[in-house]
């Protein structure tokens, strides 16, 4: 399938991938994939089931069965797990750490690593996340690495979750991120970092449109 071209975006937590990569996706057409997605459905789904986060046996196993769906619904992504609409609840942060935690364990990693390579189909896929360049898609013609400071990070989602209705507090927010930062790029199955070639692009101080003209810029040739 390496003829199938992928698009990689990665990134830390609010660094605006996602935003991208859907807007990138509807652009040309092509699949998406939101790994992120992915790990914080997992995290639902053991807590729905009630298990254990630190039981690496049991969320393997419920790794390798995870049924989950991404859905365009007009502008609107839906995440379907078990065929119910989790979009809005796995975007807490509650959500965040728990697929944080539940992200750094090897078994866990190596359960989803097919599942995320199976979104892979013609005309293309259009992918974020943080190993996406560096261990999902290796060979993807084309790879970003969008970050931005913790603070920006931080008072986009906090401004986010009051759209929604969910209160937050700012300090914990930049608090969590810059924890989460850390844990991400100091575990030692798949660290946070930017792919070899990959266009670097740094969103503190751009809008999305101009991030959006950056990465259409970088894959003129698709």
């Amino acid at each position: 399938m390496t003829d199938i071209p992928v698009l990689t975006i990665d990134g830390p937590s609010g660094s605006g991938k996602g935003t991208i990569a859907q807007l990138i996706a509807r652009e040309f057409g092509w699949h998406y994939l939101d790994s992120g997605a992915i790990y914080r459905v997992l995290a639902q789904a053991a807590m729905k089931h009630q298990l254990d986060l630190a039981d690496e046996d049991a969320l393997s196993r419920l790794a390798e069965q995870l049924d989950v769906r991404f859905a365009f619904d007009n502008a609107d992504l839906k995440v379907m797990l078990e065929g119910e609409d989790v979009s809005l609840r796995i975007r807490s942060e509650e959500a965040g750490n728990a697929a944080s935690k539940v992200a750094a364990i090897p078994a866990v990693r190596s359960a989803l690593l097919q599942r995320q390579r199976d979104f892979r189909k013609m005309p293309g896929l259009v992918t974020d996340g943080r190993d996406m360049g560096t261990v999902v898609f290796p060979d993807a013609p084309f790879k970003v690495f969008l970050t931005a400071s913790a603070e920006e990070r931080a008072q986009r989602r906090y401004k986010q979750l009051k759209q929604k209705g969910i209160e937050s507090n700012l300090s914990d927010l930049i608090a969590e991120i810059s924890e989460r930062d850390r844990r991400d790029s100091e575990r030692e199955v798949a660290p946070l970092r930017p792919a070899e070639g990959a266009l670097i692009l740094d969103s503190t101080e751009l809008g999305i449109d101009a991030v959006f003209e950056h990465v259409c810029a970088f894959c003129a040739d698709l």
